[in-house]
């Protein structure tokens, strides 16, 4: 490996400066009015390799033969920012040249995964990288697996936020995403005894190229404190809040390139900081601790992802991360995006700020507050321009998913805000009397505060009133919100409503997590399909030409061999070859539903070891889970447990003579779902039916050409539905079914005693068979399902059942299971994020792409 100084030149007279670009002055740090060359020198090998060397010799301060892997790395990731940065500059400034409609997309988190595969891919430099880093004795798979995935998210909400600006700048729509910059994301996921063991995920330690803090550019957010009455110099009555504390919000910029069109976007996240930090005086006098309380107590805002909120104190964080950020972004928009003369009065025709879930709405009494108490506007006018500015996204059907905030805790918090909120509340329940009048149930039934069991603001319910659209995110999800979460809403405002189907981006999750399927579409139809999904269908024809399934079925093989070394090196778990891949990935929650994935599980393992399943007709099968369970859900969290202890007895059972095992592999992220997903075989999508709000993950799976096992329940009506009942595993009740069982009285148990197999499963789990002899271990889930089982698995049981014998069925026929996971594939184009981005465009935004 050769030494190098800098550049590789030992003169500095010899300097290339093709590798230090002036990126010119910014009006603000966050908003940078130059451009610089979008063609440089990275577009040759040899300048990649002289601005890697310049990145590693000045910013990392090492040469090349003494650095190590993560020098590498940091080197190489800023190198390619570099190139990024003059293409953001660019559209920062064509945008606002533009003076152009923007999309603020507002959502508490964003699973983004690795950013250099994805940077590499978008800006078209994966082979000039790999052949500098080759010039150099360096290898670029060994550099990407060093990058340690950011920790902004947690599951589907966060995941499809990451596709969605990804989709719109790959469309050249303009758009920022704002969301909190968390220090220590959500936790990292370990296994002790098989119990789940949460860890600060420590993103951050080893260092964040892809980020840029812009301190200067800090906004101030205040809490707490009351409010006073004041004439202005007209003599109108106005509020003025006056606030007990207060903490900085610090942008960190993240760029978000669009696929091969010189576009990059900004995800904007922000760090909470105290306002006063270090008190030396009180330093001084031997008081450590307290000296740095401002600072700690501010910092927890960004601190954790989602903190428990068992507690008062958690409670309260989370409220004060939601109006954190928003706060900082309407602050950052309306300042730093806006002529400083703009009109207010039609901000509309600059930004449609999307509320993805509930956790932004306290932005709706913000704008207000804003509009009203700083710029001057009257009620009718602020609320004018409120309900022209929000859409909101709703992502759930449970009750419990949709928040109550105490209006004690918003009062205390945030007084000026929940002064408007019962101002909005007044006007809505005007506008409901007078529409309904004499119907005082329903003026009840639809007030934005609820009386019971506490006084609580309802936000989704202020969400829906402010906002110009409400959509759901699939068919189902959207019909059952209009009948069942929102009906008094739906019926007094129908056009407000309306459906986008969520999709996944087909540049990570197909073309980058699955490059031999890649290569094999692109080689029959062209590259198209990458930034048009829908030309999938093209490959139709070919899922009956035994060459191209051969060939289909050599990429799916390729898969099941990268995930066996992936899972064996990261979690010493060793995959059995020929075996079908059973994948159920996706957040722990009883609804969802991994309890009857393991009592199937269960089933067939007591069949062989009782007698009644001869091994060798047994189906050989991979069973691979991965979830995280949320700290205080001890359900989930004994779900957890037992999905471990069955894994371990199983896959040690001499008995099952490797024709079944079953893997937990721990703190499942993207990283891990672009190696799992394109090699698994079946997708296991088992929600009770009207639960499931879409799912992404069952998207992704058809895409990488696995077969779905499922209910009719969120997006699988739409997948069925597409690709056709023969290539999809349908069981279990309908929704309508799942609500009339509910009114008869539902009886588990009834089930239990009715049904040998499951019985059986059962009492195998209570003899403490896979507790090592505690009878008493599993109790509390064996129990749940028995006495109440909210979620009625014990119902879709034998169903479920009938459908895994109907899976090894076609499983047997090799290729009869290829030409249906090719037709998955060929008809899974719908379920692109950049047709969902369509649909929002033309729907509820009205913006443009930028030509």
């Amino acid at each position: 490996m050769p030494d190098a100084t800098l550049n590789g030149h030992a003169n500095p007279a010899e300097q290339p400066t093709t590798g230090c670009r002036d990126l010119g002055p910014a009006r603000t740090p966050t908003h940078p009015v130059a451009t610089a060359p979008v063609n440089g020198p990275l577009f040759s090998v040899d300048g990649f390799v002289k601005e890697f060397i310049h990145e590693l010799n000045t910013a990392q301060g090492v040469a090349l033969a003494r650095s190590s892997v993560n020098d590498q790395y940091l080197a190489l990731a800023r190198t390619v920012k570099n190139y990024l940065m003059a293409r953001w500059l660019d559209t920062n400034r064509k945008t606002r040249e533009a003076k152009v409609k923007t999309v603020g997309y507002l959502s508490a988190e964003y699973l983004l995964g690795r950013q250099l595969g994805n940077a590499l891919l978008a800006s078209d430099l994966n082979e000039i990288a790999d052949k500098g880093l080759e010039l150099c004795g360096l290898d670029l798979v060994t550099l990407r697996n060093q990058e340690v995935e950011p920790g902004l998210g947690n599951g589907g909400l966060g995941r499809l936020a990451a596709c969605f600006i990804d989709s719109l700048a790959t469309m050249n729509v303009p758009c920022i995403g704002y969301g909190i910059r968390y220090e220590y994301g959500i936790f990292r996921q370990t296994f002790v005894d098989g119990r789940q063991v949460e860890q600060p995920d420590t993103w951050l330690a080893l260092g964040s190229p892809w980020e840029f803090p812009h301190p200067d550019a800090s906004v101030q957010v205040n809490f707490g404190g009351h409010t006073e009455k004041y004439r202005d110099a007209d003599g109108k009555e106005r509020t003025h809040w006056l606030p007990d504390w207060n903490v900085l919000g610090v942008p960190y910029n993240y760029m978000v390139p669009g696929y091969l069109n010189g576009r990059v976007n900004t995800l904007r996240l922000w760090s909470a900081q105290a306002t006063k930090a270090f008190d030396l005086p009180t330093f001084n006098a031997g008081d450590y601790a307290q000296a740095v309380r401002a600072q700690t107590f501010a910092e927890n805002i960004s601190k954790v992802l989602y903190p428990e909120d068992s507690t008062p104190q958690g409670k309260e964080l989370r409220l004060q991360q939601q109006y954190f950020f928003v706060a900082c972004s309407l602050r950052d928009f309306i300042d730093n995006e806006l002529e400083d003369d703009f009109d207010l009065h039609h901000l509309d025709e600059r930004i449609i700020l999307q509320l993805n879930d509930t956790h932004p709405v306290i932005a709706v009494p913000e704008l207000m507050r804003i509009l009203m108490d700083e710029k001057g506007f009257d009620w009718d006018e602020a609320w004018a321009v409120t309900t022209k500015c929000f859409a909101y996204t709703c992502h759930t059907l449970l009750p419990e998913a949709l928040e109550v905030w105490p209006t004690e805790l918003l009062g205390r918090l945030l007084p000026r805000h929940l002064e408007i909120i019962y101002a909005i509340n007044e006007q809505l329940l005007e506008e409901v009397r007078e529409a309904y009048p004499g119907d005082e149930l329903r003026a009840r039934r639809m007030s934005i505060i609820a009386e019971f069991p506490e006084r609580g603001v309802r936000m989704a319910y202020l969400a829906t009133y402010a906002a110009t659209k409400v959509n759901g995110v699939a068919a189902l999800h959207s019909q059952l919100l209009r009948d069942k979460v929102l009906p008094d809403f739906s019926e007094m405002w129908p056009d407000r409503f309306t459906n986008v189907t969520n999709g996944v981006t087909p540049r990570r999750f197909v073309k980058m997590a699955n490059p031999k399927l890649s290569e094999l579409i692109s080689d029959t139809i062209g590259g198209g399909w990458v930034t048009d999904l829908e030309r999938l269908r093209e490959l139709e024809p070919f899922a009956d030409d035994p060459d191209f399934r051969a060939q289909f079925a050599a990429a799916k093989d390729w898969n099941k061999r990268r995930l066996a070394e992936v899972l064996r090196k990261r979690d010493g778990i060793d995959l059995p070859d020929g075996h079908l891949l059973d994948v159920m990935v996706k957040r722990l929650h009883e609804y969802k539903r991994q309890s009857l994935k393991l009592l199937h599980v269960v089933s067939l393992y007591e069949q062989v070891i009782s007698g009644k399943l001869p091994v060798d007709q047994l189906t050989p099968r991979t069973v691979v889970f991965g979830a995280k369970a949320a700290p205080g859900y001890k359900m989930a969290k004994d779900t957890i447990h037992l999905i471990n202890r069955v894994a371990a007895t199983v896959s040690a059972d001499p008995r099952l003579e490797g024709r079944l095992k079953v893997a937990f592999p721990a703190n499942y992220n993207v990283t891990l779902a672009e190696k799992l997903i394109p090699a698994a075989d079946l997708s296991e999508q088992i929600s009770l039916a009207g639960m499931e709000a879409s799912g992404t993950g069952n998207m992704k799976f058809a895409l990488n050409g696995a077969l779905t096992i499922g209910t009719d329940d969120g997006a699988n009506v739409e997948i069925r539905e597409l690709v056709g009942d023969k290539h999809f595993f349908l069981f279990g009740m309908n929704e309508p079914q799942v609500a009339e069982l509910g009114a008869k009285g539902y009886n588990p148990e009834s089930y239990y005693e009715d049904n040998p197999q499951l019985k059986a499963a059962l009492d195998l789990v209570l003899s403490g068979h896979f507790s090592g002899g505690d009878q008493h271990l599993f109790d509390a889930v064996v129990y749940n399902l028995l006495n109440s089982d909210r979620f009625m698995a014990l119902a879709d049981f034998q169903s479920y059942v009938d459908a895994q014998a109907r899976v090894e069925e076609r499983y047997a026929d090799t290729d009869a299971w290829t030409r249906s996971a090719v037709l998955n594939v060929a008809r899974s184009g719908f379920f692109s994020s950049d047709r969902s981005m369509r649909e929002y465009i033309q729907r509820i935004w009205h913006t443009q792409p930028m030509m």
